[in-house]
């Protein structure tokens, strides 16, 4: 992440349920009330994932939470948001999709050096059960050496 950049919100879980492959950002076609909550930081990616309709890339249950001062003409929470990419770039991803057991994951949305929102869009791998407690396994280690070493020096 440059020192330019605005984080507004991160997809923790993914890199726990997930190998990751592959990093690609993405644009968002949103409207003036879903990055009125952007910048407010009212915006879940939890349970989100990008998907090919039509030939084009989508972005589905993603919470953008509505304008608290919107009124009518606030957006749905959870609608389904073009995401932006080169046409090479769709290709590309288009073909590693299409492989067994890959998916695109949202990993993190930002705001650019522009004011743009834009989301960081993963190529991913679904990981199994053991794989998390090797994981976690490998997370713990290290912690106990850093501890080690910190109570040793």
């Amino acid at each position: 992440m440059a020192r330019s950049e605005k984080p507004i919100a991160e997809n923790r879980k993914a890199r726990h349920d997930y190998f990751i492959d592959e990093v690609v950002e993405a644009g968002l076609v949103l409207v003036g009330t879903e990055v009125k909550s952007l910048r407010a930081g009212r915006v879940n990616l939890r349970d989100s994932f990008a998907r090919f309709d039509k030939g084009e890339l989508y972005l589905f249950n993603c919470h953008i939470a509505p304008y608290e001062y919107g009124n009518r003409y606030n957006h749905d929470p959870y609608r389904s948001r073009k995401l932006l990419v080169h046409r090479k770039q769709l290709r590309e991803l288009a073909a590693r999709v299409k492989q067994e057991g890959m998916t695109l994951v949202p990993l993190r949305m930002y705001f650019d050096v522009h004011g743009r929102a834009k989301l960081a869009l993963a190529v991913a791998r679904g990981k199994k059960s053991y794989d998390k407690r090797q994981t976690i396994a490998a997370k713990e280690a290290s912690r106990r050496i850093e501890r080690a070493m910190k109570q040793h020096f």
